[in-house]
């Protein structure tokens, strides 16, 4: 049950930093423009290489050590500080590359300065540690109030295309204040006075090579912008960044099991029991599968109608886009709960590595024939067949470890369910002669509702879970 909460704590967070933007979306879609839409997401890719060199790793290490000792408060205290110490000091150093940076590039200088909120906001995130110590709901309650506030300083502040720099420093105004929120309670958990000597050289390697994937990640995630602003032009970056924007915004509801899963299937794995670590993963994979499938499904049959009630006129691109990346949802889906999950807290941080360096290289490989040829559409399939990869890969990895059976019990009837609403939900886009919003919530409730009532015709494993803790939490 512990788990459970801490998902839904999770998934509401990473819901919350997602759907906030996501929200002034379709405000900003219309004030700004497609061009100013995709100035701060051309400007806002380029300073994620910057923020990825000021955490050198620390989001997953972090983690992870702080689960490891989490019930020591004073080795508890010791790591925080050296871990944190070492993360300023790396902020620091990603700081001076930027202005370096800033005095060779001409182009964009205002918001290129205005995005740099974002890398003083890293200096101070530590929901490392409260992931580590699986205190979720802080996290999710603490920035709730940031993010309400940001949204309403946008619809306050923002009037039109020449607010495009207020725009950028309220987003990094507000990561920087919600993260500054979570530092008051940790004189509550570690301790007031240091007795230790400060040792941060320890922590430089093991950060570095769980770096190493960060840094793949980082690449695949945000080159496509990047090269679509050098190749396509800005507008086509902003294209690409509204179709990941929806499409992140489911993914961040499935992968937020990983957060939660790596510091408990780490405190199972340092106790030695992997039977347990094991029984983790196919539970948590499972879960995936149910609910990434049809997201899947459902998020491409619904493109048509979405995309122009959302972002309006202008983003009829941003529909194919959609669709063909809703397949990442669940190759992500199945790479967290496999990495993140699994590989990360037994470490195997080698073959992790190795999943993600392989996707980063096939995307930029794929990325600039297919960008030539294609465009936008060419670089959401760079993205989908690299993350693709990456989940194949790591599948081939545990194949001595797990069995395939019961990873992957349940994923055909998942599969088949998902098909279906597909199918229901295009024929009512094409049936129904109401208003597109009407059309889309008969959609979205009538798929939700065919969809369970599958799951429990088909006797699916998550159906059987879901009963097994109602009978667990009422005999308790």
């Amino acid at each position: 049950m512990k788990v459970i909460r801490n998902y839904i704590y999770n998934a509401s967070y990473q819901l919350l930093i997602i759907i906030v933007p996501l929200i002034t979306s379709a405000y900003i879609s219309r004030v700004l423009g497609p061009k100013g839409v995709g100035i701060n997401s051309f400007t806002n890719s380029i300073i994620q290489y910057f923020i990825l060199i000021a955490d050198i790793g620390i989001a997953y290490y972090g983690n992870r050590e702080v689960a490891y000792i989490r019930d020591d408060k004073d080795k508890l205290s010791q790591t925080f500080w050296e871990i944190q110490i070492l993360k300023c000091l790396m902020v620091l150093f990603s700081t001076c590359l930027f202005l370096i940076f800033m005095f060779f590039y001409p182009k964009n200088k205002i918001y290129m300065f205005a995005q740099v909120f974002n890398l003083l906001a890293a200096a101070f995130d530590i929901s490392w540690f409260y992931q580590g110590i699986e205190d979720f709901k802080r996290t999710v309650i603490k920035n709730v109030f940031i993010k309400i506030l940001s949204l309403l300083l946008i619809f306050a502040v923002v009037k039109n295309s020449s607010d495009l720099t207020k725009y950028i420093i309220i987003l990094g105004l507000s990561s920087l204040i919600g993260n500054l929120t979570l530092w008051p309670h940790m004189r509550k958990i570690l301790t007031n006075k240091l007795k230790f000597k400060i040792n941060i050289l320890k922590h430089l390697y093991p950060t570095l090579a769980l770096f190493l994937p960060q840094i793949a990640t980082t690449i695949y995630l945000q080159i496509n912008r990047t090269m679509l602003g050098v190749f396509s032009g800005e507008t086509s970056s902003g294209y690409y960044q509204y179709s990941d924007n929806l499409i992140h915004m489911v993914i961040g509801i499935i992968t937020a099991t990983g957060t939660v899963m790596l510091p408990h299937v780490a405190n199972a794995y340092s106790s030695g029991n992997m039977k347990k670590v094991n029984n983790l993963l196919y539970t948590s994979f499972n879960f995936v599968t149910a609910i990434s499938m049809p997201m899947m499904f459902g998020l491409a049959s619904i493109a048509k109608l979405l995309v122009p009630i959302y972002y309006g006129p202008g983003y009829f691109p941003v529909i194919n886009a959609m669709m063909i990346e809703s397949i990442i949802i669940v190759m992500i889906g199945w790479s967290n709960a496999i990495g993140t999950q699994y590989l990360l807290p037994i470490n195997k941080v080698k073959e992790f590595n190795i999943s993600v360096f392989l996707g980063a290289i096939i995307n930029i490989v794929l990325n600039i024939p297919l960008i030539n040829l294609w465009g936008l559409n060419g670089a959401i399939l760079s993205t989908v067949i690299s993350e693709t990869s990456v989940t194949f890969y790591q599948i081939l990895v545990v194949k001595k470890l797990l069995n395939y059976k019961k990873l992957f019990s349940g994923t055909i009837k998942y599969t088949v369910s998902g098909i279906i609403i597909f199918v229901w939900v295009v024929f009512l886009n094409n049936e129904l002669k109401l208003n597109a919003i009407f059309v889309l919530i008969i959609d979205i409730v009538s798929a939700t509702i065919i969809y369970i009532i599958l799951l429990i015709v088909l006797r699916t494993p998550i159906i059987k879970l879901a009963f097994n803790i109602i009978k667990n939490k009422e005999r308790s």
